[in-house]
């Protein structure tokens, strides 16, 4: 019977394991040096060599010859582990066996000694689907098993192992293999199976592994089935990956708005029987290499898996749209893809944030971008800072009496009184040298200052206002409070000369826009020359 090749290259020693020799290393120094662990909880991936090396560990610690921390590979016990007849490794599958009478059956099997090896070891593999119950029966006999018991733990999900059994053992993470290592192996296995496996196609079969050497040989067996000379085309063909022209037609038709033929696109597909659910998992993962081309264009090619030809259709669509409106594309189909899992029509829920995507993204209440309100406010408010003395003077004259009502005695020394809790001013009034405050921040604390840009600064009686409806910025100003207190304080010192008590005032889109009403008037007071876009 034909033995899948996976099976077949399996690592049998340590020194045959890939891009895990930290791992391997260490395991070896603990065999040789005989201080092996009890227990040890193996993590990573899929196909990182998780159970792989729970075998070799098992083998060696029971190996007779073993050489250098490897097992022997020759010994009885070497070949019976291998075929899976030694009676003291015992592997079992937590995915079918997660109750706790099949913990306490394991349990109970501990007090017997072991019938030929030095060590009885039991390897759970999915460790994470063991039931709550079973993981409290697993507890004591984890903590504390016989001299000569072993427990080998291996899971690709680490954060639903209670932290009273991952304390009981020796961790060890699994990194993901990189893609020239798992290249350079396919190729090996290939010449050794005299396949005609290409670099391109080893490198493509790499990169579509994402790591797992695993799902790279599984491919390499798939493809060598159907083609004599395994090349890039080859792959793409098999895995999938050719013939994606829709992928990009719906992407360009988003980057256009043009409703229509994203819609068109879509019916033509779900008449084809395509799954709705794994086009929206294509489209997020095609919005992601656009996204990755636009932020780091000199590494993408590494960063991304497609076809040569593929990526010079990425690389145009990057160019048609921003980065922040990529994000939003992306964090839409995200939450379409977590949503179709839950809705009766998965094409409704789909056509229905496709034609969000296809729409005028301002017009959405989801999606006001509040930094072109900042935006236009902060170029009005850098205007009036350069307003000379004289201009300054002309504002209206009640603006300019309650400026002088609320300006209190000057000290010698600031005193910090910053009141985070939010508050609403009343009869505002522009603070003009709000700019000037933050540029005096930004040489002594620039991660301070950072935060404060964009935002607004109002006088209100003897208080300055900062409004915000930024919650970073507000759970930020809270983490910092007394460092935020005295920083700002002494800088409006600074500045403006005067002592004012600081608060922060929520602010919602609506009241932006008022704001940006009142700067305006007052640049018109100011006599500045402005230009204003209706349409935006």
């Amino acid at each position: 019977m034909y033995k899948a090749l996976y099976r077949k290259w399996r690592p049998m020693t340590f020194d045959d394991v890939i891009s895990q020799k930290h791992i391997t290393d260490t395991l070896k120094n603990q065999i040789t040096g005989g201080k092996t662990a009890h227990a040890y909880l193996f993590t990573g991936s899929r196909g990182t060599g998780k159970t792989t090396c729970a075998r070799i560990l098992a083998k060696a610690v029971n190996c007779p010859n073993q050489k250098n921390g490897n097992p022997c590979l020759v010994c009885d016990i070497c070949r019976d582990t291998d075929d899976t007849s030694l009676t003291d490794i015992i592997e079992i599958d937590a995915a079918s066996n997660n109750g706790v009478d099949d913990i306490r059956d394991l349990r109970d099997g501990t007090v017997y000694t072991p019938e030929r090896c030095s060590y009885k070891i039991y390897i759970i593999d999915e460790v994470h689907m063991l039931s709550t119950n079973a993981f409290n029966a697993l507890l004591k006999i984890i903590e504390e098993p016989p001299a000569y018991v072993m427990f080998i733990l291996a899971t690709t999900e680490i954060h639903k192992v209670p932290a009273t059994i991952a304390s009981r053992c020796q961790r060890y993470d699994f990194r993901r293999i990189k893609p020239q290592d798992i290249a350079e192996r396919l190729l090996y296995i290939a010449g050794q199976e005299k396949l005609n496996l290409t670099k391109d196609g080893a490198f493509l079969i790499a990169k579509l592994a994402d790591g797992g050497m695993r799902d790279a040989v599984s491919l390499l067996d798939q493809c060598s089935v159907c083609a004599d000379v395994i090349n890039a085309e080859t792959v793409s063909n098999i895995a999938g990956i050719a013939g994606r022209d829709y992928l990009y037609e719906i992407l360009e038709a988003i980057s256009e708005k043009n409703t229509v033929k994203a819609l068109t696109v879509t019916d033509n597909l779900y008449d084809m029987s395509k799954d709705l659910t794994r086009l929206c998992e294509e489209l997020i993962t095609q919005l992601r290499n656009i996204m990755l081309i636009q932020v780091s264009p000199q590494t993408a090619e590494s960063l991304i898996v497609c076809m040569p030809e593929e990526l010079d259709k990425l690389k145009s669509l990057a160019g048609k749209s921003a980065t922040d409106e990529i994000i939003y594309q992306l964090s839409v189909l995200q939450k379409c893809r977590e949503n179709m899992s839950k809705v009766m029509n998965r094409r409704v829920e789909f056509e229905m944030n496709l034609i969000k995507l296809c729409g005028n993204k301002n017009n959405s209440p989801e999606t006001i971008d509040n930094s072109e309100i900042y935006d236009r406010m902060k170029q009005l408010e850098n205007k009036l800072n350069a307003i000379s003395a004289r201009n300054v003077a002309s504002v209206r004259p009640a603006q300019k009496e309650n400026l002088t009502a609320v300006s209190p005695v000057l000290s010698n020394k600031p005193v910090a009184n910053v009141n985070m809790k939010a508050s609403k001013p009343e009869n505002k009034i522009p603070f003009l040298q709000w700019n000037e405050v933050i540029e005096e921040i930004m040489k002594v604390r620039p991660d301070f200052a950072g935060p404060l840009k964009g935002l607004t600064a109002f006088l209100s009686g003897n208080v300055l206002f900062i409004e915000s409806g930024n919650e970073f910025f507000k759970g930020f100003f809270k983490k910092n409070n007394e460092e935020y207190d005295t920083v700002i304080s002494q800088a409006v010192y600074k500045i403006s000369g005067e002592q004012y008590t600081i608060k922060i005032s929520n602010i919602t889109s609506e009241q932006q826009k008022n704001n940006a009403e009142i700067f305006l008037n007052q640049a018109k007071d100011s006599d500045i020359e402005m230009v204003i876009d209706d349409n935006q």
